[in-house]
């Protein structure tokens, strides 16, 4: 089959990919609005910029990035996968452009980072905020070993083992893999 071809040999409509992209945001935009508007407020987190030294604005660099990683893989997951972020919805073709052909996880790496930065920003990082970040690395990665992993070797098979065999978890690669 060419690029973008079906099983019939046809072109998919693009029309076809839009209900599944915009599902896509709309599951990534409550995830978003969870941490930012929700969590923050509940660890003690405040925006309060007065005081803050000059030199942390220069986290918000790679808070923009990595924010704008996962929004890209949130934009794949619907327009790519024809799914969602949400296991409930899960893309129905493996995801393996963009950042994934970097990384198997660029989203919850991209939200680690953009949280980092966000924390040097705005220095309000306090021993229970660092505490429930802790769980929620260690409960992330049990999350993916133990179950997005797994479906993932049920629904795709020999296709995501071979992604696993290329692409690392968590660190990603210095040049994009491709079949």
């Amino acid at each position: 089959m060419g690029s973008g071809q079906t099983e019939t040999g046809e072109r998919p409509h693009r029309d076809a990919h839009w209900p599944t992209t915009l599902a896509s945001l709309a599951v990534g935009a409550a995830f978003f609005a969870l941490w930012f508007w929700l969590l923050p407020s509940w660890l003690g987190f405040r925006v309060d910029t007065f005081g803050a030294t000059r030199w942390r604005w220069i986290a918000a660099v790679p808070s923009v990035l990595g924010f704008a990683v996962a929004l890209r893989c949130i934009w794949d997951f619907g327009w790519t996968g024809h799914g969602t972020p949400a296991p409930i919805a899960p893309p129905q073709k493996l995801v393996v452009v963009g950042f994934y052909r970097y990384v198997r996880n660029p989203m919850y790496v991209g939200f680690f980072v953009g949280w980092l930065g966000l924390w040097v920003v705005f220095g309000r990082a306090n021993r229970t905020a660092l505490t429930v970040a802790l769980v929620a690395v260690v409960g992330v990665a049990l999350f993916v070993q133990l179950y997005e992993e797994p479906t993932l070797r049920k629904m795709f098979g020999a296709e995501y083992e071979e992604y696993c065999r290329n692409v690392r978890r968590w660190l990603p690669r210095l040049r994009a893999w491709s079949k």
